[in-house]
């Protein structure tokens, strides 16, 4: 295939620039309309929702263990058995998947009733109500065949599993007593940066450990989970500690500790916990429904940058968040919504980043109606859309299977065709022109752009063919910005911003 060229009345142009990529965000209903249905279901915790005394000059207090002491008997150890797995051939060194090593070895030719031992693994967990539901990490119970839950007074009782949600990692189980020292939960949406927390769980299976530390930082997004709003914290956690308590200076619950960003495997200072207000909304829905149903309407956004806006007729200081795809037979697309719109506030509030966004949607419970504030094509415009429950999402468009050649400056395109289409996993109705090689010293290869990917639209035009691409791209903007929407089988769909003015 030829690179994009174009004759001397349109100077060649490379393409560069940044790709923004969507982080998101999320709850489940609100604990008020949770407690619209079932309230007899409900976990009884206590809330103690008071922002805590920042005044200056009040001074760090000399020792913790007034809170420890309360805090301490309501943390316990989460001891897991996981069900035996089949032993497969792919699970064997390469040496062993010669019948004739194995039987050297004394490993048998047939591996179909062969089975691991159980696992075995620890965690921690909270006590969130006196009569036995605890709050812990949905991968510290994942596959488990049995759970044993040991207190601080050393009594061990074995629990059930209530509820697991795999995109917030979070599960409660329920051991069968009462009276039990519970947790108070805080409101975490007070919770600033700065302010002092003590991280209680049992790392390494040592028994219960405190560690102190700061917040560090809020509303972080780090582990490709759904639905995830860490709060990242330097208060040491290790190995053992997910599950456990991130408390207040006051005793009172402000996240549940998840993950560590370590090189070593051990605490490097970059810990992460789930906001407590998160955890016990997604608690409450799975005490009353077995399960989290989160609000839907089915399209992928991104933040709209200061890059972005102006491509769009807005201010650079325009804050928002872009629609790149809208998914066929879903609310979104029931209600209008089309990629490009700008989404500016939901039900009058305002939204700046597409985490937010994602956070208030899923928040929503199904079948609700929700007004949504968009610009299109530089205008304001009020959507009504109604929330749907959470699925699967799905492309839309048709394609076309010429084939051609194009113009853009380092970059060769080809309209899609059955083998190409296969070859890079490009859905059957995915339409654009194919990229089919990149130059290694061109400024598409700094944005991103990779051979397999889909090119969509140019400019805010439908690109049907290898055609539409060169006339889209033979005259440039006054400003020398080009806008792409592409599509790549492992990312979905976005937006590049294409910055030609120093080319």
């Amino acid at each position: 295939m030829n690179a994009f060229t174009k004759n001397s009345a349109r100077q060649s142009r490379r393409l560069r620039g940044a790709i923004f990529i969507l982080a998101a965000a999320g709850l489940g209903w609100t604990a008020a309309a949770i407690a619209e249905d079932h309230t007899d279901d409900q976990v009884m915790v206590s809330t103690d929702p008071a922002p805590l005394d920042r005044e200056p000059g009040r001074g760090l207090p000399v020792s913790f263990s007034a809170v420890v002491k309360a805090v301490g008997p309501a943390v316990v150890q989460v001891h897991v058995t996981a069900e035996s797995e089949e032993i497969s051939e792919a699970d064997l060194p390469e040496i062993l998947r010669d019948p004739r090593w194995r039987r050297y070895f004394g490993i048998p030719d047939n591996l179909d009733e062969q089975r691991r031992p159980p696992q075995q693994g620890t965690g921690s967990g909270v006590i969130v109500s006196s009569d036995g539901y605890i709050l812990t990490n949905n991968h510290v119970v994942q596959n488990a065949a049995e759970i044993q839950v040991t207190l601080s007074d050393r009594r061990e009782v074995k629990a059930e599993i209530v509820g697991t949600d795999a995109d917030s990692d979070l599960a409660v189980i329920k051991i069968d007593l009462e009276d039990l020292p519970a947790v108070v939960f805080a409101d975490s949406a007070t919770v600033e940066v700065g302010d002092v927390v003590l991280a209680l769980g049992n790392p390494f299976g040592l028994g219960q450990t405190v560690t102190s530390g700061i917040v560090s930082a809020l509303g972080r997004a780090t582990m490709g989970l759904g639905y995830e709003d860490f709060i990242q914290t330097d208060a040491a956690i290790n190995p053992g500690n997910s599950g456990g308590a991130l408390v207040d200076a006051e005793g009172r619950l402000v996240g549940i500790n998840t993950a560590i960003l370590s090189r070593s495997g051990g605490s490097m200072g970059i810990g992460f916990a789930i906001p407590s207000n998160l955890a016990r909304n997604i608690m409450q829905q799975l005490a009353t429904h077995g399960e989290v149903v989160r609000g839907f309407l089915g399209f992928i956004g991104s933040d709209l940058t200061r890059e972005m806006a102006p491509s769009f007729d807005l201010d650079e200081n325009h804050r928002g968040v872009l629609v790149e795809s809208v998914s066929e037979d879903t609310p979104a697309e029931r209600a209008g919504l089309q990629a490009g719109d700008i989404i500016t506030h939901i039900n009058e509030l305002e939204m700046e980043t597409f985490r937010q966004l994602r956070f208030a949607i899923a928040d929503e419970r199904p079948g609700t109606e929700i007004n949504l504030t968009v610009i299109r094509d530089g205008e304001a415009e009020e959507i009504n859309a109604t929330v749907g429950s959470r699925e699967g999402l799905n492309v839309a468009a048709t394609i076309t299977e010429d084939e051609d050649e194009g113009l853009l400056s380092g970059v060769g395109v080809s309209n899609v065709d059955p083998p190409s289409r296969r070859q890079y996993g490009i859905p059957s109705r995915v339409q654009g022109v194919l990229v089919t090689s990149v130059e290694e010293d061109a400024a598409a290869a700094d944005v991103g752009l990779r051979q397999g990917d889909v090119i969509l639209e140019i400019n805010r035009q439908r690109v049907r063919n290898a055609e539409d691409a060169i006339e889209l791209t033979a005259e440039s903007t006054p400003s020398m910005r080009t806008l792409l929407r592409i599509y790549n089988n492992r990312i979905g769909f976005r937006y590049i911003i294409v910055d030609e003015s120093d080319r």
